[in-house]
């Protein structure tokens, strides 16, 4: 089903939903009715979000919750003092034992906390095997899964989404779900956004159309297990991890209505704007995902990536410009190579730019780009690059800060840009 926040309602076997109303006396065919709310009751209209879901057995039949041991996966970003210095970290490397989706999440960094429900937890994952026998949800935000190797199965309450990469999924807070990988050994990024839940970005002067389009977003249609056996659910609620024996699969809703529940988007269907005389645009142009804060025009999380396009700017450095930014920054690769670094962030890597933290294209690069034939376009092709931007100082963990695939040399990229000045003669 498509569209962005849409009203759906879907159903596995005939006859699920009802009509004209959402918790009738008796549910069809034995089912019970629950309702899963994502904002307060009295939110507006507009921002309302909660799903009624029809189900073999309501999500209160569990067993009672103990720790669960997974000392990668946490909200303990390092309350020491946070570094400004600039940092990349190479491809979290592929486990040599079964690892599964949650076992492989190593936490990355991140801001606020979900006491609060402020903030994002970021978060990267390496596993090779399927999830069996064990079914995961946050209670502390929903989850932007960006896969960069391996296709993920999605199994969820809702139904089921495939996601490959260059494209995204979202899960909604609360959502059960379990992770297959059909490709083997997979790996990506995941960001927890624990503030307002993503929406599309106002488009301003640029109209109607554009960016990231609604019709292009996609919900699974309903779909369910029914299954008995020795189960786990693992919850992470307030920054830890817990589970509980469940002697059923939790994902047995048989139909579903609202407008709350997961989806995907391909991220090669965004529509790149760009300027077509000079100057390079700022990179709020390429945002395709918003968490809002509680400040106009100040995100909680931008969700932005640097697809394939055409730079034609005349006069211009085309490639991304010197910056300091009072925002901070953890970028990804997902696919070929980001325009402005020529080596050293593959595939998988990912950096981090905190607040004022100088960045900007390494020397070969500026080198490249200062010298280039501005009457020719320049064709970026075979590239997916993303950003995860927030307004608040983005704290990594103490395990990413001495994380053996860190790269300790990373300042190093810019120390071959050379001294040009050359002072006028009066």
């Amino acid at each position: 089903m498509s569209g962005f926040g849409n009203e759906f309602a879907t159903e596995a076997e005939p006859g699920t939903l009802p009509i004209g109303r959402n918790s009738p006396q008796r549910v069809a065919h034995g089912l019970y009715a629950e309702q899963l709310s994502g904002t307060a009751f009295t939110a507006p209209r507009g921002e309302n979000r909660r799903s009624w879901l029809y189900r073999i057995r309501p999500a209160a039949m569990h067993g009672t919750f103990s720790p669960y041991q997974q000392p990668r996966f946490h909200d303990g970003f390092d309350r020491g003092p946070v570094p400004p210095d600039q940092m990349r970290w190479s491809p979290l490397p592929i486990p040599d034992t079964p690892v599964d989706f949650i076992d492989g999440l190593f936490s990355m960094a991140g801001t606020g906390g979900p006491g609060a429900h402020e903030g994002v937890g970021i978060h990267v994952y390496a596993a090779n095997a399927s999830m069996q026998g064990r079914y995961f949800y946050s209670a502390d935000g929903e989850l932007l899964i960006v896969p960069q190797q391996g296709r993920l199965v999605l199994a969820t309450e809702f139904g089921v989404l495939e996601v490959e990469p260059q494209e995204i999924a979202v899960i909604p807070r609360g959502v059960r779900f379990r992770v297959e990988l059909p490709d083997g050994p997979s790996r990506g990024y995941v960001c927890e956004n624990q503030g307002h839940a993503l929406r599309l970005p106002d488009l301003g002067p640029i109209g109607a159309n554009g960016l990231a389009n609604p019709r292009d977003f996609l919900a699974p249609l309903a779909a369910y297990e029914d299954l008995e056996g020795d189960f786990h659910l693992i919850a992470k609620f307030q920054g830890h991890l817990w589970q509980a024996p469940i002697d059923h699969s939790p994902l047995d809703a048989v139909g579903w209505h609202g407008n709350y529940a997961p989806y995907k988007y391909d991220l090669r269907r965004f529509n790149a704007i760009g300027s077509i005389s000079f100057d390079h645009p700022d990179p709020s142009i390429f945002t395709v995902l918003t968490s809002p804060s509680d400040t106009p025009g100040t995100a909680n999380m931008d969700f932005a990536i640097f697809p394939p396009r055409w730079l034609v700017a005349q006069d211009t450095f085309r490639p991304p410009w010197f910056h300091r930014n009072v925002a901070s920054e953890f970028m990804g690769l997902v696919h070929g190579q980001y325009d402005a670094k020529a080596d050293g962030f593959s595939p998988g890597a990912c950096s981090l730019h905190n607040c004022m933290s100088g960045h900007g294209p390494d020397a070969a690069t500026f080198e490249k780009a200062s010298a280039a034939d501005l009457s020719k376009p320049d064709v970026i092709s075979g590239t997916m690059a993303f950003m995860f931007e927030t307004r608040a100082v983005i704290r990594p963990t103490r395990q990413a800060l001495e994380a053996q695939h860190r790269q300790g040399d990373y300042q190093s990229c810019w120390a071959g840009l050379q001294r040009n000045f050359v002072p006028p003669r009066g």
